[in-house]
């Protein structure tokens, strides 16, 4: 694999699913030379060890971030070279702030492989890459209130459970907790269950 220029990218998401897909396919465009981590204090750590990075890709909500903190700590970590956030979940308004406060781009995680490959390439050139109809269609957005035994099937999704270990815990039927899965996804705009704990993790809403 020939490598544009030598570029190196470091992607820190403590989803060690998200983190591996998104370092692969980022390595199979031939984009650039990708390690990862799994935490700030990691990331921080591997630039400490084999230099500064042309790229850092940082998960908003990870371990160590504490929001826009963990941006200007890596950004001052890696001499000013591009860092950028990357969320399943966060807000439009979070995806400015971050921009504000030094991000060179806001990648949220659904972007198709062929944007975020354009992405990419636009923040190692120096450019910043924020996504104007994730602006549009997100903005203001808010979570509705779940009912409280819609937020016990969600705690139990982000427990790892399925709905039979859910509804034996609950005492209820399966085919309710299947319908709760139902509306609590709808409600939360999740596309499925691993997304709607990610929701859950990083909203507080479990």
């Amino acid at each position: 694999m020939r490598f544009i220029d030598s570029m190196r990218v470091l992607v820190a998401d403590d989803h060690d699913l998200v983190r591996e897909v998104l370092a692969a396919f980022l390595a199979a465009e031939g984009l650039c030379e990708v390690d990862t981590v799994d935490s700030l204090e990691a990331a921080l750590a591997a630039v400490g060890q084999t230099g500064v990075y042309d790229l850092v890709l940082l998960d908003y909500n990870m371990p160590g971030m504490k929001g826009l903190q963990g941006i200007e700590a890596m950004a001052m970590a890696n001499a000013g070279n591009p860092v950028a956030v990357i969320s399943g979940t966060a807000l439009p308004e979070i995806a400015e702030e971050a921009i504000a406060a030094g991000a060179a781009g806001f990648l949220p995680k659904n972007l198709g492989s062929k944007n975020m490959a354009e992405a990419v390439r636009l923040m190692l050139a120096g450019e910043i890459y924020l996504p104007t109809p994730f602006l549009q269609q997100g903005r203001g957005r808010g979570y509705p209130t779940l009912s409280p035994r819609e937020t016990d099937v969600l705690k139990g999704i982000c427990d790892g459970k399925s709905n039979k270990e859910i509804a034996r815990e609950h005492d209820l039927q399966e085919v309710t907790v299947k319908l709760h899965v139902k509306t609590m996804r709808q409600k939360l705009g999740a596309r499925n269950r691993t997304h709607a704990a990610m929701i859950a993790r990083e909203q507080g809403l479990a």
